[in-house]
């Protein structure tokens, strides 16, 4: 009898320590996915508020609170040319709860200055959320309404005109590069802290033009204080059918900001994949009509989609940055 029990014992002991071990191998990523999110997720956007970055992704920011049932709460953190902000994701803890919603100057930055991250090992990219056509705008007053007047203009008059840059490496600064090498133009570079006090100084005069996302300059370009005399999209723009693109003056010009969500390195994949279809749903309901109202592109797509995409236009965007010589002040 003494013989049976301890028998009894030692499979239960096996067993006991069996499924302890079978718990303890589960990926903790899977347990944490389960429970994500169970209380409210920041989303850190590097940039001060206002301009398009901030705009999508605070509209992105309450669809994902509508879908999951908590908060995800936008925090402005500007600074450095959006280096401060993309460095406090990079150390912050990987758990899901602190991401990052940027620009692709988020990409761009680091081949301009030198960064406290690598975008490449200390981030891990979540989700492709829009690519943006540029408007090209300039001051009311300026004596031209085309992209032909505006590069006849700016060749009478050598280093007259001056564009803004929101921030160094931008997709506008390239965009703006690529477009003086195809011109032969001239222009004085003028960088502000973000798109908003640019568009200040444009409608100002203080500046001559500025190259921004197309969403950013609607509302001056509606209210009459400033002019778009081009996208930089393929095709035109539905919201704006009367404005030229680039490309139908300077042939196979064609350009685009666009927007991600990351989180930290070592995000379990399993919550990024989760986070991933939250903003595919969220890309495929009205924010979709609203976004594409504004010529915004929108691409929904896996993880490996987004870093394939992702390493595609860094390997551009250093051939303009490289070939421009284009280095932060």
């Amino acid at each position: 009898m003494l013989r049976i029990f301890a028998a009894r014992s030692r499979v239960a002991a096996l067993t006991l320590a069996g499924v302890t071990l079978a718990a303890a191998v589960i990926p903790a990523g899977s347990a944490l996915a389960d429970t994500w999110p169970s209380k409210q997720v920041r989303v850190l956007i590097p940039f001060p508020p206002g301009g398009t970055l901030d705009t999508v992704g605070r509209l992105l920011a309450q669809k994902l609170t509508e879908q999951t049932g908590q908060q995800f709460v936008v925090e402005n953190r500007a600074g450095g040319n959006g280096i401060i902000g993309a460095d406090a994701v990079a150390k912050a803890p990987a758990d899901g709860y602190t991401l990052l919603f940027n620009a692709s100057t988020f990409t761009t930055t680091p081949m301009t200055m030198k960064a406290p991250f690598d975008v490449i090992k200390d981030y891990q990219p979540i989700a492709l959320v829009a690519q943006a056509p540029l408007a090209v705008a300039v001051n009311k007053d300026l004596p031209f309404n085309d992209i032909k007047g505006m590069l006849t203009y700016a060749r009478a008059h050598p280093g007259k005109l001056s564009f803004a840059v929101g921030s160094t490496g931008s997709a506008g600064q390239l965009a703006t590069e690529m477009l003086r090498r195809a011109g032969n133009m001239e222009y004085l570079v003028v960088p502000y802290k973000g798109s908003a006090p640019a568009y200040q100084g444009l409608v100002g005069g203080m500046i001559s033009g500025f190259i921004d996302p197309i969403l950013g300059s609607m509302s001056y370009y509606k209210g009459g204080m400033l002019k778009s005399v081009a996208v930089t999209s393929k095709s035109r723009v539905p919201t704006l059918p009367d404005v030229p693109t680039v490309g139908e003056t300077v042939p196979g010009y064609e350009f685009y900001s666009w927007y991600g969500l990351w989180g930290p390195s070592k995000l379990p994949m399993d919550i990024a994949k989760k986070l991933n279809a939250e903003v595919n749903k969220a890309l495929a309901g009205d924010m979709r009509e609203r976004l594409e109202q504004q010529g915004l592109v929108l691409q929904p797509g896996s993880i490996d989609d987004f870093v394939a995409f992702q390493r595609d236009d860094m390997a551009r965007s250093q051939k303009i940055v490289t070939e421009g010589n284009i280095r932060a002040e």
